[in-house]
């Protein structure tokens, strides 16, 4: 145990018998302790079946939740693999495994599959931990909870300092977790990312117990856990940044021609589609549909760096939006399922959007009354389906229902159905 550690034993958590920090942060009275090492310090790094099968064993015969984390490579690979993946667990200590070396982590999966999984953000790295493998049948979020429980600021290093008071070092969030050998600094940083995890989920869990929020909170974490895996995008090249400037259907099907293009060479070359071109560039040729090589040469994003063979792969990729018939160019908008837009609903349906906007503010109302983000007490979406078409007849168990065919956690449907209950009584 570090002197970091020692010290922090002897404190009360910051959150036991009292409501989150307004700022998130340690006190003028009570500074935050750097946590500088892990205290077994560095683990050496998993990357054969051997070793992987020696921390199977510790991880299963450990105790207690399982501290979790992924990194990844965005922005400098293709795709959302994990690099690697960190564990703790009491009794095993900590392990940091590369999954390029050791690609099936399913018998570890497995392993640990009675345990709780403690990550923080699930959301993000449950997409890559599944893909290698590691699926939990139970989880608690620590970010999640931090945002259930009314904390201003949920990142890691930020709940960490305000719950525990203890400082992380985040300086290599964003390096390319893909290099190998990985240095030294970066397994150090990688290592303190599950090493008070499972304490703040210790203390988090007392702190929704104590605001009566501990069930609501479980119930979101089962949700995640029983999730399927996302469906893959609709037309992925809709979501290229600027596609406001982009106005005229053939324009589209440039935009789409060039997104395509990209997407392949970046999966061929494992590199970050933004690396081979920038939105802002796919976006620039498209507006302007350059009639060649030399023209397209003069645009933003195709200077003078990009060879003529690169230029004409792009030039191919205009010229075949521009022969496309009419009858094959892509609409200006995506299919709307569901309302439409809520700009939209003042013209469309009067009646609507005074039922939503009554919603909105007893939704907020109720949000702030809570101390929790609007977005997690019911999601937008759920309330502007149930406002665009309420259900009939309209009651509590109506509305109870139409929330629950929408996905919402029976605590959700509980807090919130008086509440759109009366905002749709009030502009049937």
């Amino acid at each position: 145990m570090t002197d970091a550690h020692e010290t922090a034993a002897d404190r009360s958590l910051r959150t036991t018998g009292g409501a989150p920090p307004d700022d998130g942060g340690p006190s003028a009275a009570e500074a935050p302790i750097p946590l500088l090492e892990p205290r077994e310090g560095i683990p050496p790094v998993i990357a054969d079946e051997a070793a992987l099968a020696r921390v199977t064993a510790a991880f299963a015969a450990g105790s207690g939740p399982v501290a979790v984390d992924a990194e990844r490579a965005s922005g400098y690979r293709y795709g959302q693999r994990a690099y690697l993946v960190q564990l703790r667990r009491q009794g095993a200590g900590t392990a940091l495994i590369d999954p390029v070396a050791c690609p099936d982590l399913s018998a570890l999966g497995q392993a640990l599959s009675g345990a709780e999984w403690v990550l923080h953000a699930a959301t993000q790295d449950l997409p890559c931990l599944r893909d290698i493998g590691m699926v939990p049948t139970r989880l608690f979020d620590t970010e999640l909870a931090g945002r259930l429980a009314g904390f201003p600021r949920v990142g890691l290093g930020a709940m960490v300092e305000g719950v525990l008071g203890f400082v992380l070092e985040k300086g290599h969030s964003a390096v390319d977790w893909s290099t190998r050998p990985l240095p030294e600094p970066w397994l150090r940083y990688a290592a303190l990312d599950v090493e008070l995890l499972v304490d703040l989920r210790d203390a988090l869990e007392k702190e929704l117990d104590r605001q009566g929020k501990l069930d609501w909170a479980r119930q979101e974490f089962d949700a995640i856990a029983a999730a399927p895996p996302p469906e893959p995008r609709k037309e992925p090249w809709r979501r290229t940044s600027g596609m406001h400037k982009v106005r005229r259907r053939r324009q589209l099907a440039a935009v789409r021609e060039m997104w395509e293009a990209r997407d392949r060479i970046a999966q061929r070359r494992d590199v970050s589609p933004g690396k081979v071109l920038s939105d802002a560039a796919i976006v620039e040729a498209a507006t302007a549909l350059p009639p060649n090589v030399h023209a397209l040469a003069a645009l933003n994003g195709f200077g003078h760096r990009m060879g003529r063979r690169t230029l004409e792969q792009w030039q191919a990729a205009i010229d075949r939006a521009r022969a496309l018939p009419e009858s094959a160019l892509p609409q200006p908008g995506q299919p709307v399922t569901g309302p439409p837009p809520p700009r939209a609903w003042a013209d469309k349906d009067p009646a609507a959007a005074a039922r939503l906007s009554a919603a909105r503010a007893g939704v907020s109302a109720l949000a702030e009354e809570l101390n929790m983000p609007q977005e997690n007490l019911i999601t937008p979406d759920t309330v502007r389906r149930v406002c665009w078409e309420p259900p009939k007849p309209l009651d509590a168990e109506t509305v109870a229902a139409a929330l629950t065919g929408y996905g919402a956690r029976p605590w959700q449907v509980e807090q919130v159905t008086p509440v759109l209950l009366a905002a749709l009584s009030a502009h049937p």
